[in-house]
């Protein structure tokens, strides 16, 4: 049955990224025994949720998830209302709170808006595990405008020895970007006809990295500096990476295919640089 498993994740990271959700669906409800497998192995683009108790935004996921309800990081209530949902320890979640204000404000820094969580819970071994997850989206402007998203899950576990703590991170960025061209028009009469669909481009993915680091550990607190610095040395890279590949790799691409300059101009430069190195070649 493991085979059936990885069959499954096999044909997901071969099917469209920007089609995830649907295809994941679909996979469900074919095979429902593998569902819990399915959704904790794929990460899918978060859920914004609003908290009934605070009226605060946070971010679904399958690590806040019990069933069919959520754990807000607000309330530390679940919606739908659960019982006997998992929590974490009262110290974890004193833990818990001062991490989602801090991330609060790394949003803001980073983001300029989007939505930020911090879910975390105890580890059978004495240890601990967290999960950091930021969104931000972009919805168009207009018709023709441009349309984003970028999903972070920062996963992270953390063995505490003496006065030091290490940590182990794996992180996933996804990124999505749309953007179509419209061309409007009228009939003739001055009454226009509306937005015509001339052409889309999207780049859509994801990217996966993982690091490990020891940190000095004086106090129970210090796991909130520790864990954003490697969150945001993190995230810095995979941003360098993905512009590197998403922006830097297209843009030879589409250079290697269609010169932008005209054929007499190629021409002459190609002249050029044979009588420069004719100039060398001269004793």
């Amino acid at each position: 049955m493991a085979d059936l498993l990885d069959s499954m994740l096999d044909l997901l990271r071969r099917l469209p990224p920007t089609q995830i959700e649907e295809n994941v669906s679909l996979l469900v409800n074919l095979v429902p025994t593998y569902a819990d497998d399915l959704l904790g192995s794929i990460d899918q683009p978060l859920k914004a949720r609003v908290d009934t108790a605070t009226g605060r935004e946070y971010l679904a996921c399958d690590y806040n998830r019990d069933g069919e309800s959520y754990r807000s990081p607000w309330s530390n209530e679940y919606d739908p209302p659960l019982d006997d949902g998992t929590a974490p320890s009262p110290k974890l979640r004193k833990l818990e709170i001062t991490m989602n204000e801090a991330f609060d404000l790394y949003r803001d820094m980073y983001y300029e808006g989007g939505l930020s969580s911090v879910y975390l819970w105890d580890l059978d071994d004495g240890g601990f595990a967290g999960v950091v997850l930021l969104k931000k989206t972009v919805t168009p402007a207009s018709v023709a405008g441009p349309k984003g998203s970028w999903d972070s899950i920062h996963v992270f576990e953390v063995a505490e020895r003496g006065r030091q703590a290490h940590y182990k991170l794996t992180s996933t960025v996804m990124l999505q970007l749309v953007r179509r061209k419209e061309v409007g028009g009228d009939n003739g009469s001055g009454v226009a006809e509306g937005w015509k669909h001339d052409g889309e481009t999207n780049l859509s993915g994801s990217m996966t990295r993982q690091m490990e680091m020891d940190y000095p550990l004086q106090e129970f607190t210090a796991h909130v500096p520790n864990a954003g610095r490697m969150v945001e040395d993190m995230e810095i890279k995979i941003r360098n990476l993905l512009q590197e590949v998403y922006f830097g790799k297209t843009r030879d691409i589409v250079f290697d295919l269609r010169s932008t300059e005209d054929l007499e101009h190629a021409r002459r430069q190609r002249e050029l640089q044979k009588e420069l190195a004719g100039f060398i070649r001269r004793p």
